[in-house]
């Protein structure tokens, strides 16, 4: 499984802490081997129709699967469930 990047993705996370990037390293090698490891707290978001996992208690990532591939739509606060 491969792993897409937005734009808005891309933007939103140069704007992280590097810790946190760090850490979304570390959870992003675990979305390739698996997108439902509980690890991952992932969860579909039925407003949006994609899902969300967590980096950290307050950092999420959207995603969608894409013709079996995941594409990173944003990551940031709880904030981007809105946009």
């Amino acid at each position: 499984m491969r792993i897409f990047y937005s734009k808005k993705f891309l933007k939103s996370y140069q704007k992280l802490p590097k810790n946190i990037k760090e850490i979304y390293k570390s959870k992003e090698k675990v979305l390739k081997e698996n997108p439902f490891d509980p690890l991952l707290g992932t969860h579909k978001i039925k407003s949006l129709n994609c899902y969300a996992f967590l980096v950290t208690y307050k950092i999420r990532v959207i995603f969608q699967f894409i013709n079996g591939n995941i594409y990173l739509i944003n990551i940031g606060d709880h904030s981007i469930y809105r946009k």
